[in-house]
């Protein structure tokens, strides 16, 4: 058996496979045996047609079984023998065969490229570490979240305010504003403005009591259509939040003896939470600084199959509710070639610095994890019994360990951000 390699690009490869008769000529007579018992010919009995009688009559079609038993067998063999592994399934093209005479054809299908890691140097990665300056702003947000999760809902029978919901009819509107029959809404959850929809006409709601009615414009679909409708009030919910006094602190963390600890409290997290963010973001542009140094090449069908992976997920997500997978691929590519992209550059760095984790780090991070939470010690043991769970850990101090490689080759510009701006300028007036 011949075989030629074409390197057609970084990802794929054509294999010319030439076979002579003399090593395909038992396996051609086993198809001959095989194909005389399933004929049925006046005469004779199964299996036992003279063979020039069957080959006079059938040779074309014994043949093309030949070549459809064969064609994987010595596919097989040839990657084997080039020690090539495929990521797709293989396409065939140039097939020649007929009795007695070579079996040719050719057979191409993608591999995972070959990727070389750049030489890195001090210096090479050029990312951003970002301080994150907070403010009382962030506090308050944050105390006030704490209250909304133990808010109280109290009718209300005086008129509505901003913030308040109106549990409505909604009656369609044609345009000479006459009721459309069939297109009534009853006990619609309304708020009024807040940066809800409502936002532009909520002057039409404020003080608005049950029974009273309006006329909204209100959006039908995404598209930006509107529609009128008459709005008629059943009744107003306001959210009612706590004090924040003695009983609150106790809702919320009975350690806490004072508002002034429950603020310090409220900081510690607002800090901790920022700096996990920037940590996130100076990994994320770290791995990222790499890629585009390197920039890898990665098999097209590679992405295929990880965006088929995400639609499938996607799908799961949505509880079989009917979505685009067009745009749901189109939306995931980036990410899918990024992904593939860093998952073989990751796969270098890991032999060439050779990283690893061992059992020990993987008990060491679990018992930083008890001493976290002391009270779920039991909970934690059991989940990381379970293998695939530890593995997970090894992942994660892996992935740690390769940053912290990467991290000697980064030329870092430290940014200060106000977290003012993210909020955006809208929160200032």
């Amino acid at each position: 058996m011949k075989i030629d390699v074409n390197k057609v690009n970084d990802y794929t490869r054509e294999l010319s496979i030439d076979v002579p008769w003399d090593e395909l000529e038992s396996d051609f007579n086993s198809t001959i045996k095989k194909f005389s018992k399933k004929i049925k010919m006046p005469g004779f009995r199964a299996g036992k047609i003279p063979r020039d009688r069957l080959m006079q009559q059938f040779q074309s079609s014994i043949e093309a079984e030949f070549m459809e038993d064969n064609f994987q067998k010595f596919y097989l063999k040839g990657v084997k023998q080039e020690e090539l592994i495929p990521v797709n399934q293989a396409e065939i093209s140039d097939v020649h065969f007929h009795m007695n005479e070579h079996f040719s054809f050719k057979v191409s299908f993608e591999v995972e490229p070959e990727v070389t890691l750049p030489k890195l140097k001090k210096r090479s990665l050029k990312v951003q570490r970002t301080k994150y300056i907070h403010d009382e702003h962030d506090i308050e947000d944050a105390i006030t979240q704490l209250r909304k999760g133990h808010a109280t809902i109290s009718t209300i029978e005086d008129g509505a305010l901003e913030g308040d919901y109106l549990i409505c009819t909604l009656q369609k509107l044609d345009e000479s504003g006459l009721p459309i029959i069939g297109k009534k809404y009853e006990k619609q959850y309304l708020r009024v403005g807040n940066g809800s929809f409502t936002e532009d006409q909520k002057d039409k709601l404020i003080g608005l009591k049950p029974d009273d009615s309006t006329r909204l414009t209100l959006p039908v679909n995404q598209d930006g259509e509107n529609a009128e409708y008459e709005l008629t009030v059943q009744n107003i919910e306001r959210e009612i939040l706590p004090m924040v006094d003695e009983e609150f602190l106790k809702l919320i963390n009975p350690e806490l003896e004072s508002v002034d600890a429950l603020t310090e409290d409220v900081k510690k997290k607002i800090e901790s939470n920022f700096e996990e963010r920037s940590k996130n973001a100076f990994e994320r542009d770290l791995s990222d600084a790499l890629i585009e140094l390197a920039n890898p090449s990665f098999a097209p069908s590679m992405v295929e199959n990880y965006l088929t992976n995400m639609v499938e997920d996607v799908k799961k997500q949505n509880n079989g509710e009917p979505m685009d997978e067009s745009k749901v691929r189109e939306h995931y590519k980036p990410l899918a070639e990024r992904n593939l992209k860093w998952y073989s550059l990751r796969k270098l760095i890991i032999e060439s610095a050779e990283i690893s984790s061992s059992k020990e780090d993987v008990d060491v991070e679990i018992k930083s994890l008890i001493h976290r939470t002391p009270q779920s010690e039991k909970e934690i043991q059991n989940f990381y019994k379970k293998p695939s769970n530890r593995q997970r850990i090894e992942d994660d101090l892996v992935e740690k360990k390769i940053l912290e490689y990467l991290e000697q080759f980064a030329k870092v510009k430290e940014v200060e951000v106000q977290t003012k701006d993210l909020r955006g300028q809208d929160h200032e007036h």
